[in-house]
């Protein structure tokens, strides 16, 4: 059980000094206190000392010294078998992780650590409010690229994003992608990128949410060695790494004013300066920009400028969130499984019908990567091949006992979900619930409008005027 402390306690296990520093450190931003262990043993010894009784967390770095990770993970909770446990794996460490959770861990992260996952992940471990279980999302998995025809989804508005996001591709213009966290802005990121004539140069991603803003500039352009303080050595900028390629700048809206008017210039004039420095170098390069933050709110409010705001925005679109298009939970849960089987330690995994109808009934407000989480950890935890309804207790929970009162459907052994009730048990409003049946025809239809009509009972001028009324996008 979490303390009642003002100050949560974390303990880190590592033997590194200086990985110990920084993790304190990082983890002292987010309101903890930390203790140190060197070694897996002297971990489970402090577990009997006051200070490891008090204890919210562990934190263990999967080449901590003493016994294998998945080992430790297990006499802890052995010991402890309430106390939150994250484990910090290499970039290429799913296997690692996956025995790690097999044996109790509730999270993990991989490196390079972003700070912001990090914490949250601490955060998300030692929630006691809202769902728990396989509602708790791992911060990093299935990072291979996609090909746009492995994008999955038939929603109207999702293909429309899906075409805009294509044909920019072959074009050499900036792309603005918006949607809420989850919706696959990266996905769609890295698509682009790989299905351009750029594919063979580098992609440099920089996520601007994880590094001070103070730093972001710097980041972007690069800095010549004193140029401020702490400048210790010159660095090279992401802009000229990815020179010849694209670049993503990640949560775009976090960019400082004075970073903004940077990066207007060198969208004008397509030359980097790094700060400090007098020469300016040319450089070739793609930008692909994304925002969870609907941009024209920050223009309005001075923290976003305009002008940058149009030169990134050459092609934009906005991914759907997941609860925007339901008719997609069903085939888009296959298909995440049959790449969560290909992982290392995995095996392949199905799914019942009755699974899908429940995870179709939820409303899924981590969207994609949510149930990109829930699925991995079921697939983990599952001590068969196959995922049923009993794998997902804590959604079930938070529907209220069942599919039944969330008012799903199955069409042609698809899980199509259209919730009827809201958490609290009230009615949603009758406008959102026909927005999402007509959302659902139309997708079950693939767009075939006049079918659509038909099978809904209502003429087409009807049906085309409750798109208007509703705001549904009903391009392809």
């Amino acid at each position: 059980m979490t303390n009642t402390r003002d100050t949560r306690m974390v303990m880190i296990v590592d033997s590194e000094p200086a990985q110990q520093r920084f993790l304190a450190a990082l983890v002292s931003r987010g309101g903890w206190r930390s203790v140190i262990a060197a070694d897996t043993d002297t971990a489970l010894a402090k577990l009997g000392t006051q200070e490891g009784m008090a204890l919210d967390a562990v934190l263990v770095d999967q080449g901590a010294p003493g016994m294998d990770i998945s080992e430790f993970v297990a006499e802890l909770r052995r010991w402890r078998p309430a106390l939150p446990l994250v484990v910090i794996t290499m970039r290429n460490g799913v296997e690692v992780a996956v025995g790690a959770m097999r044996a109790g861990a509730s999270d993990f992260v991989q490196k390079p650590i972003a700070p912001d996952r990090l914490l949250e992940a601490l955060d998300r471990v030692v929630s006691t409010s809202g769902p728990q279980g396989e509602l708790r999302p791992l911060t990093e998995k299935l990072r291979a690229p996609l090909a746009f025809e492995e994008i999955i989804g038939s929603s109207p508005n999702f293909r429309s994003a899906l075409a805009i996001a294509a044909k920019a591709a072959r074009a050499r213009v900036p792309v603005m992608i918006n949607g809420k966290p989850g919706t696959g802005k990266e996905v769609f990121a890295r698509a682009i990128h790989s299905a351009s004539p750029r594919a063979r140069g580098q992609l440099v991603m920089v996520d601007c949410s994880a590094v001070s803003p103070g730093l972001i500039g710097s980041g972007l352009f690069g800095h010549e060695r004193g140029a401020f303080a702490g400048a210790f050595d010159r660095q090279v900028g992401r802009l000229v790494q990815a020179d010849g390629g694209s670049i993503i700048i990640d949560h775009v809206e976090c960019i400082p004013l004075e970073t903004q008017a940077k990066l207007v210039e060198f969208l004008n004039s397509g030359e980097v300066q790094m700060i400090g420095g007098s020469i300016r170098q040319s450089v070739d390069v793609r930008i692909i920009a994304t925002s969870a933050s609907p941009l024209d709110k920050l223009i309005e409010a001075g923290h976003f400028r305009e002008d940058l705001f149009y030169a990134l925005s050459s092609a934009q679109f906005t991914l759907p969130s997941l609860s925007e298009r339901r008719g997609d939970v069903g085939p888009l849960a296959r298909h995440l499984l049959a790449r969560i089987g290909g992982l290392p330690g995995m095996a392949t995994i199905g799914i019942t019908d009755d699974a899908l109808r429940l995870l179709a009934a939820y409303a899924w407000p981590g969207n994609v990567r949510q149930l990109q989480d829930v699925l991995f950890r079921a697939a983990v935890e599952s001590k068969t091949d196959v995922l049923t309804s009993a794998d997902f207790r804590a959604i079930e929970a938070t529907l209220g006992g069942g599919t039944g009162s969330a008012g799903e459907v199955a069409i042609n052994g698809e899980a199509i979900g259209v919730t009827l009730y809201l958490p609290d048990g009230n009615l949603r409003p009758l406008e959102e619930i026909e927005a999402d049946v007509i959302r659902l025809a139309i997708g079950h239809y693939r767009g075939r409008m006049s079918e659509v009509a038909r099978r809904l009972g209502i003429g087409r001028s009807t049906l085309y005027r409750k798109l208007s009324d509703l705001g549904i996008d009903t391009a392809a």
